[in-house]
């Protein structure tokens, strides 16, 4: 099956509105870094996330409104606490996240606390007749300063790892300068990522961060797939200049990429508008990085390897290289 065939778009001549594109994205990406910085989630800072069953055992009893039990946290003190619906209303089940105020001072344990007698004290008839431990608290618990930080730091090491992995890849599989740019481009992805994250105010959460590095293997490979067609015609095509080739590449290319990211996203959206809150960002996620992986791999990534022979003016020993026999 072939979506456009035949086809003879000019990536190439066209790359400098593709950079345009990018670049608006990525500036504002880095201004909502800077005036927002990213929200972690607890996982990566410090605080308590709790799962609370609040349905109450009397039936004349109504469900809970999400606001009313956002204003009993506010007026004893947790004006910054995140409550999420899970499921239906009339389950009664919330999420409650809560930030520990100090990042320094481990003061998990007392919030810990305070949110346990609070939930007893303010809603007796949600709790009554009812295990507080059991049947009230489904899951709780809580990640100090000192834990966050260390799990913030081994998975921006897990990401940095990993495209360093691919860049030593790309260099033996093709050539370093491929490499380089392949490199930035997944760059590119993840930062996009990052500051759409950081603009809309949206948490860093260990799933955000699976995401990422799901993100980042399947561009490299949607890259390597044109890489690859780039050298075979490359050597097919030896007297042809190389801004030709590579245009011919990414064409041919072209219905096998858009093919593979339209089926993954059908899935990763269908997630987003039908997967209910807890996986929204998590598929918003997947969504944004299916879109911008597969931009940078037909508009970014090899337009950059032209950018640079142009630059430097070896494309000669660069092209022999790719070109010699294995």
């Amino acid at each position: 099956m072939r979506l456009f065939a035949h086809t003879n778009i000019q990536f190439v001549k066209s790359r400098y509105y593709a950079y345009a594109f990018s670049l608006v994205f990525i500036l504002a990406g880095l201004v909502g870094i800077i005036v927002n910085g990213l929200n972690w989630s607890i996982d990566f800072s410090s605080g308590v996330a709790a799962t609370v069953n609040l349905k109450s055992a009397d039936p004349q009893v109504p469900a809970l409104d999400i606001d009313h039990l956002r204003t009993i946290l506010k007026e004893k003190g947790f004006a910054d606490a995140e409550i999420q619906n899970i499921g239906d209303m009339e389950n009664g089940i919330f999420q409650i996240k809560i930030k520990s105020r100090d990042s320094k001072k481990d003061t998990s344990t007392e919030t810990k606390n305070l949110l346990i007698s609070t939930i007893k004290a303010s809603l007796p008839e949600y709790v009554k007749g009812r295990d507080m431990n059991k049947d009230v608290i489904q899951e709780i618990y809580v990640v100090g300063p000192k834990v966050g930080g260390e799990l913030r730091t081994q998975a921006l090491l897990a990401v940095l790892i990993s495209l360093a992995l691919m860049i030593i890849y790309v260099w033996f599989r093709f050539e370093l300068t491929f490499g380089i740019m392949a490199i930035l481009a997944l760059f590119h992805d993840v930062f996009i990522i990052l500051g759409i994250f950081a603009i809309t105010g949206k948490e860093i959460t260990i799933q955000i961060i699976a995401v990422l590095l799901t993100i980042v293997g399947y561009s490299i490979n949607d890259t390597i797939v044109v890489f690859d067609r780039i050298r075979e015609d490359l050597k097919a095509n030896r007297k042809d200049d190389y801004h030709v080739v590579f245009n011919k590449a990414i064409n041919s290319t072209l219905s096998r990429t858009v093919i593979t990211a339209l089926t993954t996203l059908f899935t990763a959206a269908s997630l987003y508008f039908f997967g209910g809150s807890v996986i929204h960002d998590f598929a918003l996620a997947m969504c944004l990085g299916l879109f911008f992986g597969t931009y940078s791999s037909i508009f970014v990534a090899s337009n950059l390897v032209v950018e640079t022979y142009q630059l430097t003016h070896k494309e000669k020993t660069s092209l022999q290289h790719l070109t010699k026999k294995r």
